[in-house]
C-alpha cells in the first residue's frame, strides 16, 4: 500500500529552523519525483520544492535562499531544512510523490501525505 509520512513540524519563533522529513513506502519498483508543498489555512497549496536528482532541485520564490531540500534515495526519504523562518511560513507542509512510467511499477499518478504543521510566531 503506497504511503507517505511527513514529520518534523513544530511551533517555533521567527528566525528559527526546522527540518522536515517525508518517508515513502509501498513504491517498490517505481521511479518518482518527490516534492514539498505547503498550504496555509483558507488558501491553495503552494509549491515549495522539487527534488528530481541531487543536481535538479527547484524552489518556490518565497523560500529561495532559506530552505534546502534533499533526497536520500536509499531511504526513500525527502527532507526540507528550513532556516530563517518567518510567520508567513506558517502552514501545513505536505510531500507528494509523482510517479514516472516504469515497466516494473504497477502504480501511476500522484500520492500525497497527511502533512506536518509548521507554526512560526513573531
Amino acid at each position: 500500500q503506497p504511503h507517505l509520512v511527513e514529520s518534523g513540524g513544530a511551533s517555533v519563533q521567527a528566525g528559527g529552523s526546522l527540518r522536515l522529513s517525508c518517508v515513502a513506502s509501498g513504491f517498490a519498483g517505481c521511479a518518482y519525483d518527490m516534492n514539498w508543498y505547503r498550504q496555509r489555512e483558507g488558501e491553495e497549496r503552494e509549491f515549495v520544492s522539487s527534488v528530481v536528482r541531487d543536481d535538479i532541485i527547484k524552489y518556490g520564490e518565497s523560500v529561495k535562499g532559506r530552505f534546502t531540500a534533499s533526497r536520500v534515495m536509499a531511504e526513500h526519504a525527502l527532507y526540507l531544512q528550513m532556516d530563517s523562518l518567518m510567520p508567513e511560513d506558517t502552514a501545513m507542509y505536505l510531500c507528494n510523490v509523482v510517479l514516472r512510467f516504469t515497466w516494473t511499477c504497477h502504480l501511476s499518478g500522484t500520492y500525497w501525505g497527511q502533512g506536518t504543521q509548521v507554526t512560526v510566531s513573531s
